[in-house]
């Protein structure tokens, strides 16, 4: 699990990082402006509303909601990303904080049309996304859409298969969605999961 200071010294490659990733068809990042743009052509079915992005590391996605005049707050651990993002961003909401505690207090009573994160929910254990997805939908609007685009599987066997097939470059420090898991542990929720490629995959919650 990266540090916020190990994090700090990455950020200025991290977008370059993902490329290389994306170009070479290669785990983790296989699939990402697929992804990336999945996101947001859903978010723009409404031409309004605002935004709550967790864990939104440079701001790629968040930058072109931003520009397309969408309210956006933001939850990022780690100070340099957030000093990237504010400039991209000079008038969003955006707020250093830990999100495997939750959320920071200045969220608390705030309510949201969506709320997203792009490759940072690996960072929760298993319990802790199940804890944090609940949270999270008690801050949407009615009708409110979650969307969670990372590393992810529909079962545990193809998440397997994925690491063997991939061993010598397999995170063992992040934790990846199943999306059974999730299934089995919010019942409740209105919920489906859209593959976008071997290795990436969108949870999609609705209210």
């Amino acid at each position: 699990m990266l540090n916020n200071t190990s994090f700090d010294m990455l950020a200025n490659n991290y977008d370059k990082d993902v490329g290389l990733s994306y170009e070479n068809n290669v785990y983790p990042f296989f699939g990402y402006k697929n992804l990336l743009n999945t996101i947001y052509n859903n978010i723009h079915i409404k031409d309004t509303g605002k935004i709550l992005d967790i864990g939104f590391g440079t701001a790629t996605l968040t930058k072109k909601l931003y520009g397309d005049n969408y309210d956006i707050f933001g939850v990022n651990f780690f100070r340099e990303m957030i000093n990237i993002a504010k400039e991209k961003m000079p008038n969003a909401n955006l707020f250093c904080y830990n999100f495997s505690n939750g959320l920071p207090k200045n969220l608390k009573d705030e309510k949201f049309d969506f709320i997203i994160s792009t490759y940072a929910i690996h960072h929760l254990t298993n319990i802790q996304k199940i804890e944090f997805f609940k949270l999270l939908y008690t801050m949407l609007n009615n009708n409110g859409k979650i969307f969670i685009g990372d590393v992810a599987f529909y079962t545990k066997k193809e998440l397997n298969k994925c690491k063997q097939d991939n061993i010598d470059c397999w995170d063992n420090n992040e934790i990846y969605i199943t999306f059974d898991f999730l299934k089995r542990n919010l019942k409740d929720f209105n919920m489906y999961f859209k593959p976008i490629s071997f290795c990436s995959g969108i949870v999609c919650i609705e209210k």
